[in-house]
């Protein structure tokens, strides 16, 4: 699992994360979150703040999705009323020295430390965010206590933390300011809860230098993140840039050893199926039938069940050939709930 103590993180690392080879480094450059260091859209006409050689190492500290509006005191009234204009507040840009469009950049991730806390919420349904807005008109929000490499939900349940950025990307070729909240095909918002420590990130160059951000790092994540967030959390980032000339991407791909369940092994999980002639339908039941499920056998206000899906319930497509249906199944780990 990755050491998340909370810890500052000054210190270099030797680590082994899922399996996978054990990576050595030596941090060559630090990027704190200060205002230089960070900002807020897209904009390949931005100055790097740094520019690294191959092979160099770098700790990045982010800040948490919404940019510090929220902290451990919080309430749903304060997240209903975060800004949203903009989010993201990103840490670089990062060049790396002789990329030019049409290279790779390969982003080995090496370390993740959070700092002791994080949230997960949903907006007013009005707001029209998140999987399920309509079932919803009242925002909700969990401010979990992280310790180690779990997090603290209600009723005694832990969630396993195994962290990940949400955003990773370089600036796109088009030239303007970009909104942060869709991903492209340079990276960005993707949510790809298993591009943890380990994990190696694939990014197609579109401009000199390829200009990378991180931001939006989740301590733990659904496959789905339905909620419109997952375990939102100030974090260090570690990661090691190698330029990529002998490859060829259109879109980001990665290497990763998961953990794909929350334990990092096969355990038992309880599902749900949503059956649509739409996949965003059968997604949608699936989730609704989840929540059901917890609320009646979890003892789980509907709010605390959806806040609970966003965090640690799996979304996959199980089946797109039997038309005129496709089926989505939903799972919930049972390990995440104290015995009875």
């Amino acid at each position: 699992m990755t050491r998340t103590d909370g810890g500052d993180g000054e210190s270099d690392g030797a680590r082994t994360d899922g399996g996978s080879e054990k990576r050595e480094y030596t941090i060559d450059h630090h990027l704190s979150d200060a205002e230089e260091n960070v900002h807020r859209v897209w904009d390949n006409s931005l100055d790097p703040i740094l520019t690294v050689s191959d092979g160099d190492v770098v700790r990045f500290e982010c800040r948490d999705a919404v940019d510090r509006q929220l902290d451990t005191e919080s309430t749903a009234e304060d997240f209903a009323n975060v800004s949203f204009d903009p989010v993201h507040p990103l840490t670089g840009p990062v060049a790396v020295e002789g990329a030019e469009p049409g290279d790779v950049i390969q982003v080995d991730l090496l370390d993740f430390q959070h700092k002791g806390w994080g949230y997960t919420g949903f907006m007013p349904g009005e707001m029209g965010l998140g999987l399920l807005p309509e079932d919803f008109p009242d925002a909700d929000l969990h401010v979990w206590d992280l310790q180690g490499d779990v997090g603290h939900f209600v009723n005694g349940i832990e969630v396993p933390l195994d962290p990940f950025p949400g955003v990773i990307g370089l600036a796109p070729g088009e030239d303007g300011e970009h909104d942060t909240l869709p991903p492209r095909s340079v990276g960005g918002n993707m949510d790809v809860k298993h591009m943890t420590a380990g994990s190696t990130v694939y990014l197609p160059v579109e401009v000199a230098g390829g200009l990378f951000s991180t931001a939006d790092c989740h301590a733990a994540q659904g496959d789905g993140e339905v909620c419109v967030t997952g375990v939102e959390a100030p974090m260090f980032v570690t990661a090691r840039f190698t330029l990529r000339e002998d490859m060829s991407i259109e879109q980001p791909q990665f290497e990763t050893t998961g953990p794909f369940t929350p334990t990092g092994h096969d355990e038992p999980m309880y599902g749900t199926t949503g059956i649509s002639d739409d996949l965003m339908e059968a997604t949608k039941k699936a989730t609704r039938h989840m929540i059901d499920h917890l609320a009646e056998h979890r003892d789980l206000t509907r709010g605390e069940a959806y806040i609970l899906c966003s965090a640690a319930m799996d979304l996959k497509v199980s089946e797109v050939v039997d038309a005129p249906n496709w089926t989505v199944s939903a799972y919930i780990p049972e390990s995440i709930f104290p015995e009875a």
